[in-house]
């Protein structure tokens, strides 16, 4: 009878129990670690702008036939913090990436780097060489916000997917190249839409590690650079010579792969 009893008092807790009920998720997590960013990029032509003087000897406005420009593969730190909301039994979470700022190296590709944007004026030659594969860099500082929808947050084993925004910001822009003289680079903001997926894996307790991948697409890249001047050593009467400025335009669509490990709090 005292058995029955017990099982008794029981029902009425057994009645409103959740069967589905699960532990809620922290409201924050941070996974800390590395990232390699290598840019999917191609570039219209560079293109010359504000010649005049005796530069206009040499070369005149518009696009350099057959030139380009890309930017170079990067590693960094990385940190990626996220916040739960409790949407969707916890399965939605938005995240952002924080890091030191990242380099963000031009290179010139095609008859830029090959070939002298100013062989010969009037025909006589400058002696200008070509420029080689620098051409300038800044330090980039990306703002990337994703919803994340981890498909189960309470397994071992959790992969998720995501989607989101991002703004490549950059400063300290300037030329690297030898036969360049400028420090008047600009480049704009870059904008893109990222998507992204991967896998948390539980360590032990409340530590895990994760691989993530992420695809930045549509960021385009505008930089300027004004006031350049190069050296026609063949033509000494002019020394340094202003040519005017230079645009480009480069599609960065970056590919990051990340791995890291970290808690939740």
């Amino acid at each position: 009878m005292k058995r029955l009893a017990i099982v008794l008092s029981l029902i009425p807790m057994l009645a409103h129990a959740d069967p589905d009920a699960q532990p809620k998720r922290k409201k924050w997590y941070f996974r800390a670690g590395v990232a390699y960013v290598h840019p999917f990029s191609s570039s219209s032509e560079l293109e010359l702008a504000d010649v005049n003087g005796p530069a206009s000897l040499a070369v005149s406005n518009g696009p350099i036939a057959g030139s380009g420009s890309t930017v170079e593969a990067t590693t960094a730190i990385a940190v990626t913090v996220g916040w739960v909301p409790g949407w969707m039994n916890d399965k939605l979470s938005l995240e952002t990436i924080l890091g030191p700022p990242i380099d963000v190296k031009f290179q010139a590709t095609g008859t830029l780097a090959t070939m002298s944007i100013a062989p010969t004026a009037l025909g006589i030659p400058t002696g200008i060489p070509p420029l080689g594969s620098d051409l300038g860099e800044a330090k980039g500082a990306p703002l990337l916000v994703t919803g994340v929808y981890t498909f189960n947050p309470y397994a071992k084993l959790r992969p998720y997917v995501g989607g989101g925004l991002s703004v490549l910001f950059a400063y300290n822009a300037h030329t690297t190249n030898p036969n360049l003289t400028s420090t008047d680079m600009s480049i704009a903001p870059a904008p893109g839409i990222a998507v992204q997926t991967g896998v948390d894996a539980t360590i032990y307790g409340r530590i895990y590690a994760r691989f993530d991948v992420k695809y930045i697409a549509l960021m385009y890249a505008r930089a300027e650079v004004h006031h350049i001047q190069v050296n026609a050593p063949d033509l000494p009467l002019f020394g340094n010579v202003e040519v005017g400025t230079a645009k480009m335009g480069v599609w960065v669509n970056p590919l990051i792969v990340q791995a890291g490990i970290g808690t939740d709090f």
